[in-house]
């Protein structure tokens, strides 16, 4: 019993020893919040947002403890509490640029809350309303100017549009377009392209069309890939109202590097576009996570096969996420029509119909985006006036699909392109 217990001390001993001086791994800083790619990157994005509301850092990075990947009901439970917590801070705050930020920041907040929820899910509607309510009123508490209208378009539906006049001077520039993409909403772009366009001096029109914002969630209107159609009628909208610009440059955000090229191959009043970022073939994007023999059995008619895979399998939350989105926005209903639906998304057949000065950014870690379609979509514009591409490497920080977590980056490649091609 006592040589037990003498071994067993022993051996305290030297664990205690071994605890104390072995050499503990360095504390090295890391750039991700999440190891899952999508929950680090929607992190990432409420950041972006955040600092042009004037947030701070800490206050986003409390709602994300305690979340799980893949757990999209606590991620909305976090981020909902993270809005209404901006909300109610806004309500007894009387400095009308902090109250007016705070509601800005509510509205990003919500955004985020709403989006690993279901497209069916019941509290998006509810959600939806508080994050728009909150973003227009932040803005009408600041002091921000704009114009809201709304564009006829087809039989039944309506296009959304928000106009910012620039300040003294900007009549002079051209008027900058922005739209967004997959899954972004007109009212983000405040943050992503508009607040900072607008310390340049120039106007803003944003819009949002089929596929998009309310035009998805109340009208049920799925992307198309003609983009020329709903991007001319909100042109022809706006400039029956206000004075044609010297120019008109569109910038397309994320998917919309596919519709801005696609609209400005067929419309001659575009004298820019950007593709922010590059997005020259939506099918290589669809496929590009996707097992080769997968695509091989569904280009082979082995349909029965691949549902029920695809109804058994446990896929990481980026692309369950992707699915679940691409369905809904693109008004499809598996996974297989969703990656056929892409196939129309490709600038390769009207690339060279472009003939404005094109701009083309692009990550060299986009997850979402294959990085060398840069380079594709670059030799395919024969027809451009100029093309200029930019690649933005890890080290810069802008590595990421739109540079996010460095918006400075790629703001000032546009403002440089723009002063360059624009003068």
């Amino acid at each position: 019993m006592r040589r037990t217990l003498r071994s067993l001390v022993v051996v305290l001993v030297v664990l205690a020893i071994a605890w104390l001086f072995w050499p503990s791994s360095p504390d090295t800083g890391r750039p991700e919040y999440f190891s899952d790619q999508t929950y680090n990157f929607e992190t990432m994005r409420v950041f972006d947002d955040t600092a042009v509301a004037g947030g701070d850092h800490n206050e986003a990075a409390q709602a994300i403890r305690g979340i799980t990947a893949g757990d999209g009901v606590g991620w909305y439970t976090a981020w909902k509490a993270a809005g209404d917590r901006a909300t109610l801070l806004a309500s007894r705050t009387q400095d009308p640029i902090g109250k007016g930020n705070a509601l800005l920041r509510a509205h990003v907040y919500y955004r985020s809350a709403e989006f690993f929820l279901d497209p069916a899910d019941s509290r998006r509607p509810a959600l939806w309303k508080q994050n728009v309510d909150s973003f227009y009123s932040g803005l009408d508490t600041l002091g921000v100017r704009y114009e809201r209208f709304a564009i006829p378009y087809g039989d039944q539906h309506h296009l959304n549009a928000v106009y910012y006049p620039g300040p003294a001077g900007s009549e002079n520039r051209p008027l900058l377009v922005a739209i967004t993409g997959y899954d972004g909403t007109m009212e983000e772009l405040y943050a992503s392209v508009v607040a900072t366009a607008l310390q340049h001096g120039y106007a803003v029109l944003t819009y949002e069309g089929p596929g998009q914002g309310s035009v998805i969630r109340d009208q049920h209107l799925p992307f198309q890939p003609d983009w020329e159609k709903p991007n001319g009628a909100v042109l022809d909208a706006f400039l029956a109202q206000h004075p044609k610009p010297p120019h008109i440059v569109l910038i397309g955000e994320s998917m919309g590097g596919y519709l801005a090229p696609r609209a400005a191959a067929f419309d001659p009043r575009l004298d820019g576009v950007v593709a922010y970022d590059v997005f020259y073939d939506g099918y290589a994007v669809a496929t590009r996570h996707v097992p080769p023999w997968v695509i091989s059995l569904h280009e082979h008619g082995h349909e029965q096969s691949l549902q029920f895979l695809a109804r058994h399998a446990k896929g990481d939350p980026g692309s369950q996420w992707a699915q679940a989105n691409g369905e809904w926005v693109l008004g499809v209903s598996d996974p297989f029509a969703l990656i056929d639906a892409f196939k129309a998304y490709r600038l390769a057949p009207v690339a060279d119909r472009i003939k404005s000065d094109v701009l083309i950014l692009a990550g060299a870690d986009d997850h979402f985006v294959p990085p060398e379609q840069m380079d594709q979509f670059s030799k395919s514009l024969t027809q451009a006036h100029s093309v200029t591409a930019i690649m933005f490497d890890r080290v810069s920080g802008g590595a990421q699909h739109c540079q996010l977590g460095a918006p400075s980056l790629w703001h000032a490649a546009l403002f440089d392109w723009l002063k360059a091609k624009f003068p």
